[in-house]
């Protein structure tokens, strides 16, 4: 425990023995807070179930259950709760709830007629809950999950989500985070590292156990660092997160953050955090240590110069980079710098197209059937964008630049007749095997769709009915054994959008297990009238196309 003082020295002062732990288990993680996500952080931790759906799961302190939520995606079945020391606990992918807030939930979802409920906001004494009172079972909800229990602790005023593990929550980690690699940038006008202008990965070595080297490198100018790290948590496989990373220039501290706390307004800034190009290109995050202009995150503390690094000629610089998870382990790379002569030079040739981007006005621009609209500070730099139109499919640029702003793709539709329309939609296609459906609009001649991903998009036609098959009955057959009704549904192109099913023609409620592509209903819903009964499924997807599915069966 001493550990994790020393990693929490800096950080404000949490009730330690405030909220208990969720699960009745020990707690190994999948997930650590604050890791890289995709255009944000990690805002809980993630608690391994040990496979296993249906583990209780309890409240960690007294309070009232403030929200409650149910969505095929996201955090799927979700509870929050306020408690009365100003903090809110939220546990996410529930398979279900505790009974009364279960038989509360479905009552709302036979009302909505909807599997999806949006945000539910039920009065402060109507589900008052104990610490360690069960208020639901843990599962895989939300996508393309794998059974976990993901729980986060928020300040309830300012909606700040908090490292929980600065709660007191316990976990065994002896291992410091594994460095992987290791990139010097030139970030000033004319800058170089090892005589050249480009960003330079760097070769690295193993020292001892926790520590590395790195080859020494020759800079001239504005110089920055980045690296490939990440922790693994005992005998735990999963990359996680790391807690903080510090970099030293000659023993003293240059640049430093760590992931005690954020906002979820700021978390999109994760983008300016690590190099984003080469994380499109190659899938691996390289946190940079040094600040770029725009980015706009709190993790940081005491910068000097944001981190960057003026390399003057004659001058030694022994850089070191400090990566520590949360109990404290630590890993450093040294890096030694030699300064060389910053030769004078031409400003260097750049890029140029037709279409320059200018971050702080609006843009908009056409091209054979294809308007691009940005809106006022989409980008955060100025740069030139390459576009170009080739049928029915547009590039735009390459989808190695951040934005901070959603902009607006517009296809001309004049060609298509009604009948044609009605089938159409815009794809984006940055992924040749598998494009996807983007959330696509008409209006007046024209299809359009909202994005914040650069790269290629095009216009699809989507002309086949959803797939319904494999009803775990036959027709006609006797179920009174069975206790769910389930089927599964699938559409290859445009997406499922939606899907409606009935019993005797009433409405029945459905869960949709998206990894598993099944539907099920819980006989125990409703209490069917008579022997013979008749199911319809109705599945519709993205463009409009639907299946209906009838049959028959005989229940007492």
């Amino acid at each position: 425990m001493l550990l994790m003082v020393s990693a929490t020295a800096f950080a404000q002062n949490y009730p330690l023995d405030y909220f208990r732990s969720p699960l009745d288990i020990p707690l190994r993680l999948a997930g650590t807070f604050g890791e890289l996500r995709n255009n944000h952080f990690h805002a809980g931790i993630d608690i391994k179930t040990n496979r296993r759906i249906g583990l209780p799961v309890y409240a960690t302190a007294d309070g009232y259950i403030s929200r409650i939520k149910v969505a095929i995606w996201g955090y799927g079945k979700v509870i929050y709760i306020n408690h009365p020391n100003g903090y809110t606990t939220v546990y996410a992918h529930l398979n279900k709830f505790g009974d009364e807030i279960q038989e509360y939930v479905k009552n709302i979802q036979y009302e909505k007629e909807s599997y999806e409920t949006g945000n539910i906001f039920p009065k402060k004494d109507q589900f008052i809950v104990a610490k360690g009172q069960i208020i639901g079972y843990s599962g895989r909800t939300g996508g393309f999950v794998a059974p976990h229990l993901h729980y986060e602790i928020r300040n309830t005023k300012t909606e700040k989500i908090i490292n929980p593990l600065l709660f007191g929550i316990k976990i065994k980690d002896s291992i410091a985070p594994k460095i992987k690699k290791l990139i010097a940038y030139p970030i000033g006008l004319n800058s170089k590292i090892n005589k050249s202008l480009k960003n330079q990965s760097l070769s690295i070595k193993k020292d001892s156990l926790n520590n590395y080297t790195a080859n020494r490198l020759t800079a001239s100018g504005k110089i920055g660092f980045g690296i490939n790290v990440y922790d693994l948590l005992g005998k735990e496989l999963n990359k996680n997160g790391i807690y903080s990373l510090e970099m030293k220039i000659n023993g003293k501290r240059k640049y430093y953050h760590d992931v005690e706390t954020f906002s979820f307004s700021e978390s999109k800034f994760i983008n300016l955090l690590i190099d984003y190009e080469y994380f499109s290109k190659y899938k691996n995050r390289i946190q940079k240590t040094f600040r770029e202009k725009e980015n706009k995150l709190s993790i940081y503390e005491g910068l000097i110069e944001n981190g960057s690094i003026t390399i003057s000629e004659g001058l030694n610089y022994q850089v070191e980079i400090i990566a520590k998870d949360f109990i404290g382990n630590r890993s450093s790379i040294k890096i030694p710098v030699i300064g060389l002569k910053s030769e004078t030079m031409i400003n260097q040739q750049r890029d140029t197209t037709a279409y320059k981007i200018v971050k702080n006005k609006f843009q908009k621009f056409s091209k054979d059937g294809v308007t691009i609209a940005f809106p006022k500070n989409t980008f955060y730099k100025d740069f030139f964008l390459n576009f170009s139109v080739n049928e029915r499919n547009a590039t735009i640029h390459k989808p190695t630049i951040p934005l901070d702003k959603k902009f607006t793709i517009t296809f001309d539709s004049i060609m298509y007749n009604e009948s044609e329309l009605d089938h159409i939609y815009i794809a984006n296609m940055n992924n040749k095997k598998y494009p996807y459906y983007m959330d696509t609009r008409k209006k007046s001649n024209k299809i359009f769709t909202t994005t914040k991903t650069l790269g290629k998009y095009g216009l699809l036609t989507d002309n086949q009915i959803p797939k319904i098959y494999n009803p775990n009955f036959k027709s006609n057959d006797w179920v009174s054994r069975l206790r769910y009704l389930t089927i599964k549904i699938s559409d290859s192109q445009s997406g499922i959008k939606s899907y409606e099913a009935y019993i005797d023609n009433e409405w029945i409620l459905m869960e949709y297990d998206v990894k598993k592509k099944k539907l099920s209903y819980d006989f125990r819903d409703k209490k069917l009238v008579g022997s013979k009964h008749i199911f319809k499924l109705v599945v519709s997807d993205n463009v409009g196309n639907t299946n209906t599915y009838n049959s028959s069966f005989y229940r007492k």
